[in-house]
């Protein structure tokens, strides 16, 4: 059994901070998206007053044993290098989040190589995962303790004072397993589902494909059987970034969903449980066709349209300088009142 919290909105937070926000000296609800999320975030965390800082990237690192069947164009060591370079600070998610002051952590949920850093958080479930196109990625109990670690250390970073966490992840083939839960959960084709990745030619696309089919068929997973799914065609990345959705949820903190991989984890668990939408916060809108239906799925409104594919969390750590200009915006002093001027009011009908 998971072991998290439902939760729900603060309805007078929201509404204090939409308050707070009209009363800010500009055009109503003129800054969109962004005077939205801040709102929610309130909700979020209970309280009109927003805490944006402390906050952190998280990234969860895996590999999958589907590589072997040439569906990426690297190996299971690039997953290991990457991590490595998060927990010394120069990756590229590292860098990007630097400008907004905002620490990094890689977590190892499933590497198959060894890391050299002693930054990682090491919550290892397995040392990757099975070849999916052969049989089940994972057995279910491992599955189930992979979205386990990832409540857990949501519930330890908010202990530790975080306030806001952006959600990424690093694992060679996961945009195949990723493809491979879309059609299981969004009931998308494979040809569909099934994009070049970070690049392949032609003739990987084919062999993705193929290994996607020969998945589906040989492990017939249940769209009404989350955990199943999981273990069968998903990775412990995105199960781990599953729970992690959850944890936001059980510990009110809002989660940022980064690419398409972190999109499938945020839908396969609102699917375990549909209040834990409302901790999420959209940052950017890929290209992918999965990421266009599973945002709209989530109704949750993408900020950034930068045509965004490095994935690690980088988009996600790229809404955080938004959300701060926001927050200055709605925590500043130029006010109607003290410009001493009447306020704007909403007004009805149309133009």
């Amino acid at each position: 059994m998971l072991n998290y919290t439902v939760n729900g909105l603060n309805a007078a937070a929201m509404a204090e901070a939409e308050a707070r926000w009209d009363s800010v000296a500009k055009p109503l609800k003129s800054l969109g998206a962004l005077e939205e999320l801040i709102t929610k975030i309130a909700g979020i965390q209970d309280t009109a007053d927003v805490s944006l800082r402390p906050r952190c990237g998280l990234i969860f690192c895996a590999d999958h044993g589907v590589t072997v069947q040439g569906v990426s164009q690297t190996d299971q060591k690039v997953t290991a290098l990457v991590a490595d370079a998060i927990g010394g600070g120069t990756s590229n998610v590292s860098l990007m989040a630097a400008v907004s002051g905002t620490p990094v952590y890689a977590v190892d949920v499933g590497m198959a190589c060894e890391t050299k850093s002693p930054n990682i958080i090491r919550r290892k479930t397995l040392s990757g995962t099975a070849d999916m196109s052969l049989g089940p990625a994972m057995p279910r109990e491992d599955a189930l303790r992979a979205i386990q670690a990832g409540i857990d250390i949501v519930g330890e970073l908010r202990t530790s004072g975080n306030r806001v966490i952006a959600l990424g992840e690093m694992g060679i083939g996961n945009t195949t397993a990723t493809a491979a839960l879309s059609c299981v959960l969004l009931g998308m084709s494979v040809d569909e589902a099934v994009d070049r990745g970070a690049g392949l030619s032609d003739e990987g696309l084919v062999k993705k494909r193929n290994a996607v089919r020969r998945a589906l068929e040989i492990n017939a997973p249940d769209p009404n059987d989350i955990i199943g799914a999981l273990s069968k065609v998903g990775g412990l990345e995105i199960c781990a970034l599953t729970g992690a959705f959850l944890g936001g949820m059980t510990h009110r903190v809002p989660m940022i969903i980064d690419g398409v991989i972190a999109e499938i984890a945020a839908f396969a668990a609102t699917r375990i449980c549909g209040g834990c939408a409302d901790f999420m916060l959209a940052s950017h809108m890929g290209h992918e066709l999965p990421a266009i239906r599973i945002l709209d799925e989530l109704r949750l409104k993408a900020v950034i349209h930068a045509d965004l594919a490095l994935g690690e969390g980088t988009g996600a750590v790229a809404l955080l300088p938004l959300l701060d200009m926001a927050y200055s915006v709605y925590s500043g002093v130029h006010t109607f009142e003290g410009l001493g001027m009447d306020a704007y009011k909403e007004k009805g009908g149309k133009v």
